[in-house]
């Protein structure tokens, strides 16, 4: 397109900084049976330390954090991350963009209703720019930290951050292959292998290829993802560690259905309302993380390193049309009024980080510190060309398609935003001992950020520098050697990309947030709970006149529950229950002439549901003889706003049971077998207005079969 404008590639620095590595600072050897030692290289199992968490247990911090483990990941038997979340009562799903991107809300905050979701990998920014759906296939955990301790991340969302941690490489060789097949003609290839291949050296590589059908007609995607990985010990105490990723992701833009007076079953959930001749929108991104490790005396680590992605989205579509002046769907009833689009999106983003953890006796007690600084280098190009034809020129019938065999008009550029963001923040936090029973926590970081934003099309141009300060404190108190209680608050805010429908862009975010909450455990045993109050001001939502556009809501808050039970039902049977009840809502009137609409105080805002829960039970076989598992998986989502400004449409609540069952056939192979959707509920995922409604799929049934070496 002409009004492309590349990105700069940002210059690469050489970095001396490092992460803890808490069991890899030597190898290991064995004797056996008087025989000499294997190589060092066969014994030694590589333990990595979080970024941003220095030396407290996560028992011990003030703050809700969850966590979604590879057990759990096998279980469920999905490929992409945004699917993992939902089992999360905390998180609801948002618009995803044409079934493109993951997109979410923690604690009942939605972001920009036109970007992805923001996400860490290892610590660094993994979610700026159009990357597509993140797989699963090197996931080692998902932590879902939420509520105030999230502000030690920088900028970031008051409802908390999700920071994804990978799968490192081994010195012992492992690994395995597995082949997926299911409903709708879904298959997938994943595989998996680490090894060290000297004394100092070690790599693993993993990845996927699938090709997915899917329950909506015509809609189809194509997966490749390999990320490779590789460890080098330079010395004892000292390691360097590369990861690469790669991911080419293929699929048709779809926008779901319309939905008419309510009735979520207006159409089919297979129905396909746009051309399946506009061709898949193809999303390309490569990622490198490069860490340098080092374990200082007397129990001190220092950690950091440099991280490097690019993006790129491109690709047609045939919307529905949502502006009811042109809509003759609101007419007669079945004449479906569609614009069709092309999107050419770039992303460069470059990340910085470094930090030191430790402990020292200063004033009579202890002190755990943590300080640490990161920067960025972020660059995006978004372009949107839209064509809106006249009347009876590019309609489709609802309830008898009739598609085209080369759909035109050919769209012309809406806008042509070329948005640059640089940033730098310094952090210092002290976890410190005041009695036997209460712990303080204090901390304090500064940000430091700069924006610029050029719309080529109009030549609107506007930039913003701002220095902030998010203060952080809490308190712990431990009740007995079973149950702690904790108090935290804290203060951030969070730059915003894209501008409004005039070129102008956005002012940041800025949250406040409250956390009280419980950590009890006893046996096997475990509850946690915790009550929150957060607002937010500045937020976005879509532009109902101006559509492709954001645009400010106001503010809102968000105040609930969450309540999280794990145990062991005897010796064979794992339950694991969570409920989220969330009051989120508009803090303020909201006054548009252009929309001619008023949103008032206390209005809900889009997809998020009052009441959340989840029910996980896995029962162990040994008892009859099978090397196996049988469990099953109950989400319960409650009604939701299906549109910002249209307070009337909401969308029904509903519950899905999953069932799922493994068997391993002999040492190397494993057998499992997943049902979704056991009794093929109705229900709508998300959406982004009525006209666009994601359904959710039907009862799925899929098996694998997985090869360990």
């Amino acid at each position: 397109m002409p009004f492309r404008r590349q990105c700069v590639s940002p210059v690469w620095v050489v970095v001396h900084i490092a992460i803890f590595s808490a069991s890899a600072a030597s190898a290991q050897t064995e004797e056996k049976n008087g025989e000499e030692a294997e190589e060092n290289y066969e014994r030694l199992h590589v333990v990595y330390h979080q970024p941003y968490r220095g030396n407290v247990a996560t028992r011990d911090l003030p703050q809700a954090i969850d966590s979604l483990d590879r057990d759990f990941i096998a279980d469920t038997n999905i490929s992409r991350l945004q699917d993992l979340l939902s089992f999360s009562p905390s998180i609801a799903l948002q618009n995803d963009g044409g079934s493109l991107w993951d997109s979410y809300s923690l604690r009942g905050f939605p972001g920009n209703e036109n970007m992805p979701s923001g996400y860490l990998i290892n610590g660094f920014d993994g979610g700026r720019g159009f990357s597509g759906h993140r797989d699963v296939s090197n996931i080692e955990y998902v932590e879902i930290l939420k509520g105030p301790g999230s502000a030690l991340y920088g900028r970031s969302d008051p409802g908390g951050i999700i920071n994804i941690t990978t799968r490192k490489p081994q010195y012992a060789p492992e690994g395995y292959l597995k082949l997926s097949a299911g409903s709708n003609d879904r298959y997938r290839l994943e595989g998996d292998y680490t090894r060290g291949i000297s004394d100092d050296v070690a790599f693993r590589i993993n990845g996927a290829w699938q090709d997915h059908g899917s329950f909506r007609d015509y809609v189809n995607s194509e997966k490749k993802v390999i990320t490779p990985s590789v460890r080098w010990q330079l010395a004892d105490n000292t390691a360097l560690l590369y990861e690469f990723e790669y991911l080419q992701q293929s699929q048709l833009f779809d926008r779901g259905i319309v939905v008419l007076d309510n009735d979520t079953k207006t159409i089919p959930r297979e129905r396909y309302l746009g051309e399946p001749a506009d061709g898949p929108t193809e999303i390309s991104a490569r990622g490198h993380q490069l860490t340098l490790e080092h374990r200082l005396n007397n129990g001190w680590f220092t950690a950091g390193g440099i991280s490097h992605r690019s993006s790129e989205l491109s690709g047609y579509s045939s919307d529905a049309e949502l502006a009811p002046a042109r809509q003759q769907l609101f007419t007669d009833g079945r004449t479906l009024t569609r614009q069709r689009r092309y999107r050419d999106y770039h992303s460069e983003d470059t990340s910085l980080r470094w930090e030191l953890s430790g402990s020292l006796n200063a004033l009579g007690t202890t002190h755990n510190i943590l300080l640490g600084a990161d920067a960025y280098d972020y660059e995006l190009y978004t372009m949107l060309a839209r064509v809106r034809p006249e009347a009876g020129e590019y309609e489709i019938d609802i309830f008898e398609p009739v598609y085209r065999d080369q759909p035109e008009p050919v769209p012309v550029p809406l806008y042509a935003n070329f948005e640059t963001q640089q940033a730098w923040g310094v952090y210092v936090q002290n976890q410190f001992a005041i009695s036997e029973r209460w712990d303080g926590l204090l901390g304090l970081r500064l940000d430091d950020f700069e924006q610029s934003m050029e719309e080529q099309i109009n030549g609107v141009f506007s930039e913003q520098r701002d220095q902030r300060l998010s203060p952080r404190a809490g308190l712990l108190f431990k009740a007995n050697p079973e149950l702690n209680l904790y108090a935290s608050y804290s203060e951030g805010f969070l730059p915003l990309s894209g501008t409004d429908a005039a070129g102008n862009g956005f002012d940041p975010e800025e949250s406040e947030s409250f956390e009280m909450g419980f950590k009890w455990k006893r046996g096997d045993w475990a509850l946690n709970g915790a009550l929150f109050d957060a607002t937010k001001t500045n937020i976005l939502t879509s532009d109902p006149v101006n559509v492709g556009f954001p645009a400010s809501l106001g503010a809102a808050s968000s105040r609930g529950l969450e309540l999280d039970l794990t145990t062991s039902l005897g010796a064979d049977t794992e339950l694991r229950l969570a409920y989220a009840f969330l009051d989120t809502k508009t803090s303020n009137e909201m006054v548009n002439l252009d929309w001619g609409i008023t949103i008032p105080k206390g209005s809900p805002l889009i997809n998020v549901p009052r009441h959340t829960a989840n029910l996980y039970i896995k029962h162990y076989l040994q008892r009859f003889a099978i090397d196996g598992h049988l469990g099953t998986r109950v989400r319960y989502v409650d009604e939701r706003l299906g549109d910002t400004v249209r307070p009337g449409y909401r969308l029904p609540a509903y519950t899905l049971v999953d069932v799922f069952y493994g068997q391993r056939l002999s040492d190397s192979w494993l057998l499992q077998v997943n049902v979704d959707n056991l009794f093929n509920a109705h229900y709508i995922a998300n959406s982004y207005a009525a006209m666009w409604t994601t359904p959710g799929a039907p009862r799925q049934f899929s098996v694998s079969l997985r090869y360990d070496f």
